[in-house]
């Protein structure tokens, strides 16, 4: 159920954070390395000062030199305390606010700091360690030894970096618990808005079922069949208007994206499949709608077109009739370029600005296939 699946997204992260977090102390094996190198003098120097403290409980504190000049100190600091009282007794009567008492008191009272400095010091030359703090210097030194054994053992490890092989087999748990974690994610093979979604909430989808449709609407296609008469006259790049049922009045631009290599036989004949790129879009245009589209094949400027169904044979030649006097006259013509409806005049007596009549007399009427190139204008 939902729970479950809850948990196991859970369990499936911290998977990958563990796994990743393996990978990543791997990869800093140059600053593990560093900082071991570091516990390691640091250890080194507590061992040192701890050793001195237990060296200096079988070694006299000082020398009978210093402890006899200490003693002549405490001497002379005795003889200046007396002095420097007796000055502050010629003005122990004064007012305290009086200077020449102020600084007075100030002389004794440091002449007597000075003196239980002095004498502090002598005690601890002549004293010795008590039992308890020898005991505490040792357990001091063993502590310190063991953290610096510790502290090498670590070096030891990490000195020569991770090997190829443990690198390799921590990328690979990376690599299944991220796998293991995708599997409760669905990924979209691109970015776009998802337009259908067939499940609710709770629903359990089949393999292989449709779930979501998901489309990119900055880049809409749209597929044609094109007759196999018409497909080598299709190439890639070419200019596309396409229109919308749904949307009327708009003329959208696009260009061939994609032509189909194979045809597919049907009752009516061989079509391609041809993809088409709408190159502008607005929100107007929605995935699924009807549309129409035209291909320009080739552009010529400046033709002069008419109607297919205003060209007749007559004795072996392309004519179209216009109205001279009232009169129907037949004017030879020769034919480009031809659409379904419309023909390129390259030749003949027929000039711009004649009239030419829609429903001439009944000769033989040119046709698809009547001869002369064929190029298709526009196309659905």
């Amino acid at each position: 159920g939902q729970t479950s699946l809850s948990q196991g997204i859970i369990l499936a992260e911290a998977d990958l954070v563990n796994a990743q977090k393996s990978l990543d102390d791997l990869l800093e094996s140059d600053t593990s390395k560093a900082q071991a190198e570091q516990a390691v003098a640091d250890a080194q120097k507590a061992v040192e000062d701890a050793q001195k403290k237990v060296d200096s409980l079988t070694f006299p504190r000082a020398s009978d030199t210093l402890i006899e000049r200490t003693q002549s100190e405490i001497d002379l600091g005795k003889k200046k305390v007396a002095l420097m009282s007796d000055v502050y007794k010629r003005y122990a009567k004064r007012a305290d606010g009086d200077p020449d008492k102020a600084q007075a008191l100030y002389n004794m009272t440091n002449a007597q700091i000075d003196l239980n400095n002095l004498i502090a010091k002598y005690n601890w030359y002549v004293g010795q360690v008590s039992a308890t703090e020898a005991d505490q210097y040792r357990a001091k030194l063993a502590v310190a030894r063991a953290q610096l054994a510790d502290a090498q053992r670590e070096l030891e490890s990490v000195k020569d970096g991770p090997s190829a092989d443990d690198i390799a087999a921590a990328q690979a748990k990376v690599a299944a618990a991220q796998a293991t974690l995708n599997q409760a994610k669905i990924i979209a093979p691109f970015g776009g808005i998802i337009t259908a979604a067939e499940p609710q909430i709770g629903d359990k989808v089949a393999a292989n079922a449709a779930a979501f449709r998901l489309d990119n609407m900055s880049s809409l296609l749209v597929d044609l069949k094109v007759s196999e008469v018409d497909i080598n006259s299709i190439a890639i790049g070419q200019p596309v208007t396409v229109t919308f049922d749904a949307v009327q009045g708009k003329t959208y631009s696009g260009q061939v994206a994609k032509i189909g290599q194979a045809g597919d036989v049907t009752s009516s004949g061989v079509n391609f499949t041809v993809t088409v790129e709408l190159t502008e879009v607005d929100e107007l245009v929605k995935p699924g709608m009807t549309a129409a589209v035209s291909i320009t094949v080739r552009e010529i400027k400046e033709a002069l077109l008419i109607p297919n169904r205003t060209v007749r044979q007559l004795d072996g030649k392309r004519v179209v009739y216009i109205l001279q006097n009232g009169l129907p006259v037949a004017v030879e013509v020769r034919l480009g370029a031809t659409s379904d409806t419309l023909s390129e005049v390259v030749g003949g007596d027929l000039k711009d600005g004649d009239l030419v009549i829609l429903n001439p007399p009944s000769q033989t009427e040119l046709g698809p296939g009547s001869g002369g190139p064929r190029m298709m204008f526009g196309g659905g």
